[in-house]
């Protein structure tokens, strides 16, 4: 073991002292204000908490009106369909003008097959389909 001259146990001594006075420094007023700070990040995290909430709850019952809407609307469409006599619109018949030929006007396009494209056009052959 080492032995210390007096001069050195001053000196450690005074470094002792002085840590302990820069310690002391440092924490003055500071245990209250860690606590403080603390404290308002625990209530900002709950209203954080808290708002959220209240924001999923919105979204849910936002989300529950949009579907019951949804539903009046396909509802009333549906009893709009049945409302319309039958006798009164042909369904095959599409008498819309646009993406006709303008000497074509008068004859109505039909798509009796219902997949969107007048028959006209499904009877042109496709390259597989040359005869």
């Amino acid at each position: 073991m080492t032995n210390f001259t007096t001069d050195q146990w001053i000196i450690l001594g005074l470094v002792f002292v002085l840590g302990f006075l820069v310690g002391a420094w440092m924490t003055s007023g500071g245990r209250s204000k860690w606590k403080t700070r603390y404290n308002e990040e625990v209530t900002a995290r709950k209203a954080l908490e808290a708002r959220e909430k209240d924001r999923d709850a919105n979204w849910a019952t936002r989300e529950k009106e949009l579907r019951d809407e949804a539903d009046r609307r396909e509802a009333a469409a549906r009893a709009a369909a049945v409302a319309t006599p039958a006798g009164r619109a042909d369904p095959y018949v599409d008498d819309r003008l646009r993406d006709r030929h303008p000497d074509d006007l008068n004859a109505p396009r039909r798509d009796l097959d219902r997949d969107g494209v007048p028959d006209n056009y499904d009877r042109r052959p496709l390259d597989g389909d040359r005869r």
